[in-house]
């Protein structure tokens, strides 16, 4: 297993569904983006349908011998090649496995075609620095395999996962979180920026339903408008204004019916 640099974790990636993604050119499908935008930014908020419960668990630190025996028996639970291995420095390396629970269309250069797998192990090429983007679904519950360091950040792995993918949304419209299953009730945490994932792997050990990584759009109950670009916020400005203008033609309706129902209950009523 090769040593890979601080902060440029290396991947390997498999797909764990065969469903095709959903391409569609942002300019072409701006009634479908503008209905998409208006359900997932409207000001009064939706109650979640999310069943997943809130938790925070310790997370101990380790002395150098705890670490080395924690790597044992690590290794000594799984059933494939997928090893943690110590470095010289004290750090180590090793995989941890992240499903994509992503119900939004991500953006991708419009001069390059949808990314596949082999785009993704390649990386992005010359020439993707265009204005033009085209937006694209990607498959229902994707599962990379991703090879880190134990100082590798969140935050990393969520930047070099769009990298890969040649994706050019803001990361912080992205968060990484922590998934785990204890007495029947499943329970997510997201993950600070620089927390370390595969410190947390070791920890918990090898057992998906220990701890498992999903990512997921970043919905902190407020909005972080720096995060889109001129084009998102244009069209957020439209529908705004037209959701505006539905509402106060609703209200002049609602008080037009009344007024008329009072006129009427005055011409009705006997003089004197």
């Amino acid at each position: 297993m090769g040593e890979a640099d601080a902060g440029t974790p290396s991947f390997e990636m498999t797909w764990s569904s065969t469903t095709s993604s959903g391409y569609c050119s942002q300019e072409d499908s701006d009634s479908e983006l503008e209905q998409y935008f208006t359900a997932r930014t409207s000001l009064a908020r939706r109650p979640r349908r999310d069943q997943d419960e809130p938790v925070e668990w310790e997370t101990p630190d380790l002395s150098q011998a705890e670490i080395e025996q924690k790597i044992k028996e690590y290794n000594s639970q799984i059933n494939s090649n997928l090893f943690m291995s110590l470095n010289k420095d004290g750090s180590y390396t090793g995989f941890i496995k992240v499903q994509l629970k992503l119900v939004r269309p991500v953006s991708v250069p419009s001069s390059k075609k949808p990314p596949s797998l082999q785009d993704a192990r390649r990386g992005p090429g010359r020439g993707t620095a265009v204005k033009r983007r085209t937006s694209f679904y990607l498959p229902k519950d994707a599962v990379k395999h991703l090879h880190v360091l134990s100082r590798t950040r969140a935050r990393e792995v969520i930047e070099a996962l769009l990298r890969k993918f040649l994706v050019v949304d803001d990361p912080r419209k992205f968060a990484l979180f922590e998934r785990a299953e204890r007495h029947g009730q499943v329970y997510l945490r997201k993950l600070s920026d620089d927390e370390q994932p595969l410190r947390l792997r070791l920890l918990a050990g090898p057992s998906e339903k220990a701890l498992s990584f999903v990512l997921k759009e970043n919905d902190s109950g407020e909005v972080n408008w720096d995060a889109f670009s001129m084009p998102e916020l244009h069209n957020f400005l439209r529908i705004l204004q037209r959701e505006e203008e539905e509402h106060l033609r609703q209200i002049l309706k609602k008080y037009s019916y009344c007024r008329q129902k009072i006129q009427e209950a005055l011409h009705a009523c006997p003089l004197g």
